[in-house]
């Protein structure tokens, strides 16, 4: 408990002798003085304070003196990357899994600048996060000292908040105050540069009793008059669709997402970043729309006349060209970011506030009561679903089919977290994998980072060390990040990663067979085996695998899922010329949705 002046005891072992076991618990008396400490040790006791568990980064110059007592630390574990970018996306992957707040350490100039793209992907992502950046001293800030960034600056329109601490005894309120910020309201990064100077000089280690923020008050308890306005509107809708995006994965409001979806007896759709928040197997899912969506997905919202939309941000992804987005649906929109409601699309009725409270509202308002009979749209988008599910065959052309593979990785661990990289593989992976459990898919959504993966697929592993992490990359992204395997097999982080080796970046490939008269300008990976996957893979400590047939696909998933004391990668040669199908064309109309090249869907709209 605080003193009268608000001043805790320090709880580390190198300034005072509680036991690790008890020393958050620990209070002080009254009349005991606050303990010095350096900003370094200010910053880990913080840490502590705040239940970090695992920070993933790499030391240098400026941020060292915090690596002195981060090493003493017995209840902060480090794990040193071999890349600030692979921190970032391990303290995402930790996060995500965990629902905390993933944590990574770089130093100032060029170690700051390389966390930048995680810390946009968080931001995109809303994903919980904070950033601890060293930074010259105080003095020489302005300057173009070595190493000097102005990293605060450079995040800017990426991060939720930043703090810039250049006096020690701001340390222990900063990093309380980061905290809070990224992990409520809609979660996302926030970045903490430390002057080295701070780090070094000493100061009374003060822990405040709360995080003032005068600012800051973010909304989570929805307002019922909103809630009842929407249900009106169901009840008087005809063709209703709940178009569920993130945020009900952030809000975990998978039960009674499941309660309101079999209330009402609505069609669902899930977005990329929703995936798992509503069982494929459902009847009432139609699947997951978009650029490369199911066509009972894209149709449900197409002709919906009610888009009852749950964390989700009309993302132009989803919408395509948005003036043509569902031209004949009112929208009721619930997020607890309102600066996301009618920023798209205009919201008839915007309901501000935590998804998973507006559900449980919303069928509390709706028990009961007599809804109108959704049996004819149900059973209109169920046509379309059946009509056009993919069709999986082993091979193309004789050649291993990027399809097949992943969806007999989804049959072979059907309780594993599975992470993927960014391209045509994240696409079919986000179709054919085991959708039944929220908070089971990862991927990099918003920004469509190249390089996720790997790094992300370790931070999921160290939150969740008893469970099967699978990573799908393909052949262009693993070439990015995958050094942290070396991460992985130093520190017995014993991921899983696929590679779909098409030998080409496939997704641009498959913009320039459709687009660019086939002109394949600068994506092809072919050269020999160059890298030779299995053997780079065993070079950093993995165990490398690979199978270029359907007979062998089975055999080494087998192997793959037996190997629990080390990573092991399993190249899949795959067809170079695959295709992600369903597509709507960049910068056209949902309604314009291609099945297969210059192949559209018969919608039989008739039948409505």
């Amino acid at each position: 408990m605080p003193s009268a002046a608000g001043v805790f005891l320090c709880s580390r072992s190198f300034c005072a002798p509680p036991s690790p076991a008890n020393r958050r618990e620990e209070e002080m008396a009254d009349d005991q003085t606050p303990t010095v400490l350096t900003g370094a040790e200010a910053l880990v006791e913080s840490l502590e304070r705040v239940g970090v568990e695992v920070v993933f980064g790499i030391p240098g110059g400026a941020i060292l003196p915090a690596y002195d007592p981060l090493g003493q630390s017995e209840l902060v574990r480090h794990i040193l990357v071999r890349h600030e970018q692979g921190a970032a996306h391990a303290a995402e992957g930790y996060a995500m899994v965990t629902g905390r707040v993933g944590v990574c350490m770089a130093t100032s100039g060029p170690g700051a600048t390389n966390l930048v793209t995680g810390i946009a992907d968080a931001f995109l992502d809303s994903v919980p996060m904070v950033a601890i950046t060293g930074q010259v001293a105080s003095a020489a800030i302005g300057t173009d000292a070595f190493q000097e960034a102005d990293i605060r600056g450079i995040t800017f329109p990426v991060t939720k908040h930043s703090f810039l601490i250049t006096r020690t005894e701001d340390i222990p309120a900063a990093i309380k105050a980061a905290f809070h910020i990224a992990g409520t309201g809609r979660p996302g990064p926030v970045l903490v540069d430390i002057a080295k100077d701070a780090l070094a000089n000493t100061a009374p280690f003060e822990w405040p009793a709360q995080v003032e923020l005068p600012g800051y008050r973010p909304v989570v308890h929805p307002h019922v008059k909103q809630v009842r306005e929407a249900a009106k509107l169901i009840k008087e809708a005809k063709r209703p669709v709940f178009y569920v995006g993130g945020g009900v994965v952030k809000a975990e409001g998978y039960e009674a997402l499941a309660e309101l979806a079999h209330l009402t007896k609505i069609p669902v759709v899930t977005t990329l970043m929703a995936r798992g928040a509503f069982p494929d197997s459902d009847d009432l899912h139609m699947g997951m729309p978009g650029m490369h969506g199911s066509v009972s997905a894209v149709g449900a919202l197409q002709r919906a006349d009610l888009l009852i939309t749950l964390g989700a941000r009309f993302d132009d992804r989803v919408t395509g060209k948005l003036d043509t987005f569902a031209p004949d649906a009112k929208v009721i929109h619930a997020d607890i970011d309102p600066a996301e409601i009618g920023k798209n699309r205009l919201a008839d009725v915007p309901i501000v506030g935590d998804v998973k409270e507006v559900m449980e509202l919303l069928a509390s308002e709706l028990r009961g009561v007599d809804l109108p009979d959704f049996t004819a749209w149900r059973s209109y988008l169920g046509n379309l679903k059946e009509r056009y599910s993919l069709e999986i065959a082993p091979t193309k052309d004789g050649i291993l089919s990027p399809e097949f593979v992943i969806e007999r990785l989804g049959q072979s661990a059907p309780d594993a977290y599975f992470v993927s990289g960014v391209g045509q593989h994240q696409m079919w992976a986000a179709h054919l994998l085991p959708m039944e459990k929220g908070g089971h898919w990862l991927n990099s959504g918003g920004a469509g980072t190249m390089g996720y993966c790997v790094p992300a697929a370790m931070g999921a592993k160290v939150g969740r060390p008893d469970a099967v992490v699978w990573g799908i990359d393909g052949d262009g992204c693993f070439q990015m990040t995958n050094q942290e395997l070396v991460t992985c097999a130093l520190n017995n982080i014993p991921i899983k990663i696929a590679v779909i080796n098409n030998q080409s970046l496939g997704m641009v490939r498959q913009w320039q067979t459709l687009f660019y008269g086939e002109r394949y300008s600068n994506t092809n990976l072919e050269s020999l085996r160059v890298p030779d996957f299995p053997k780079l893979a065993e070079a950093m400590g993995a165990v490398g695998l690979r199978a270029e047939t359907p007979e062998e696909v089975d055999e080494v998933i087998k192997q793959a899922n037996e190997i629990n004391d080390r990573p092991v990668v399993v190249e899949f040669v795959v067809h170079k010329d695959a295709m992600v199908w369903p597509m709507v064309a960049a910068g056209t109309s949902n309604d314009d949705i291609k099945i297969a090249r210059d192949m559209a869907p018969d919608w039989e709209d008739e039948i409505l």
